[in-house]
Order: structure tokens, then C-alpha cells, then sequence
């Protein structure tokens, strides 16, 4: 496996496939650290889409009580995975970046959704008043 040493004395190891290893011996994609990395940006190309599909009219909730049905069985959210896939897989940072937007989306339109509630609340209870005061 070539070892390369730059001139601070940083060494890579880049294996048979052109996987390059930090840290390791033993590089299983691109580039493999083990360790911390630190950078000043980050940039991640896509390949999930972005959950804007969220506000288009014809999508659907679930239902709050589908949601709770589905956290009291397997213990997480849905479209997020679960600890031990986390543990077994490792976080794929574009498509969890994704699915955490899309949580956030879906909280914003069931908020939008409970001020038309409150709303129309509103306007019942001022209809109840009206008609008590008659």
C-alpha cells in the first residue's frame, strides 16, 4: 500500500482501490479517518431530494395518532433510523441533514395547520358568546 508523507509530516495510506486511509490501514471508501476532522466548511452534495414536497397540497401528515403508534412500537421517528442502525451503519450526513429537514417542515406546516385551528376556535367561541348574549 503507497504511503505518502507530505511535507509536515502528515502520512496517508492509499490503498489498492485508491482509497485513501487517515488514521488507518484500512481505508473502505474514498477517504477513511479515524479520528476527528476539522474544517472550516463543509460542502455535501445531495443525492436524496430536498423535502420541500412537504408543502405541496396534496401531501399528507400522519395523523398524530399514527405517529404515536408508530413511536410506542419501534421507539423512534419515523423516517429518522434507530439507535442500533445508527450504531451498525453510521450516519449518512446528506440523507439524515435531509430527513431532519424534512421533520422540521412538517413541524412548520402542522404549526400552520394549528393557527387555522386556533382560528376557527376562535371564531366558534365568539359565536358561543354571541348567542349566549342573545
Amino acid at each position: 500500500m503507497p504511503l505518502i508523507v507530505n511535507k509536515n509530516g502528515n502520512i496517508s495510506l492509499i490503498n489498492k482501490s485508491g482509497n485513501v486511509g487517515i488514521g488507518t490501514g484500512n481505508p473502505d471508501t474514498k477517504l477513511t479517518v479515524k479520528g476527528t476532522i476539522h474544517a472550516e466548511e463543509v460542502i455535501i452534495d445531495l443525492n436524496v431530494p430536498a423535502p420541500d414536497y412537504v408543502f405541496k397540497e396534496n401531501y399528507q401528515l400522519m395523523s398524530i395518532k399514527e405517529v404515536e403508534k408508530f413511536i410506542n412500537k419501534k421507539s423512534h421517528l419515523p423516517g429518522i433510523p434507530s439507535a442500533n442502525e445508527f450504531e451498525k451503519n453510521g450516519v449518512k450526513q446528506a440523507e439524515m441533514d435531509m430527513n431532519l429537514l424534512e421533520k422540521i417542515e412538517k413541524l412548520e406546516k402542522e404549526n400552520l395547520l394549528l393557527k387555522l385551528l386556533s382560528d376557527r376556535l376562535s371564531e366558534i367561541e365568539k359565536l358561543v358568546i354571541s348567542e349566549k348574549n342573545k
